[in-house]
């Protein structure tokens, strides 16, 4: 059974390879307090579908190169984009 993740894209600017971000929360063993844990993964995705900032899942595969064992499932929801505020021009 191939390990499944779902996280965030944090970069898409290789050719057929996306970095995921996966955000897990752990108990520590003495203290019993929650903190968060951040790993990367780098994801095969062959038709350059999932950009920066969507959720996606990844599964588990043989490796594709040195650092890439993943690859991409699905993409779970589609960034809306970011909003530019238009700068005023100062008039001199």
């Amino acid at each position: 059974m191939a390990k499944t993740l779902s996280g965030i894209v944090t970069s898409d600017k290789a050719d057929k390879t996306i970095t995921v971000t996966v955000t897990s929360r752990q108990t520590h063993p003495i203290y019993g307090k929650l903190y968060s844990v951040n790993r990367k993964y780098m994801a095969h995705d062959e038709k350059n579908v999932a950009k920066k900032g969507d959720k996606v899942t990844i599964s588990e595969i043989r490796p594709v190169s040195k650092r890439k064992a993943f690859t991409l499932v699905e993409v779970i929801e589609k960034t809306h984009g970011t909003i530019q505020l238009k700068e005023d021009e100062v008039e001199a």
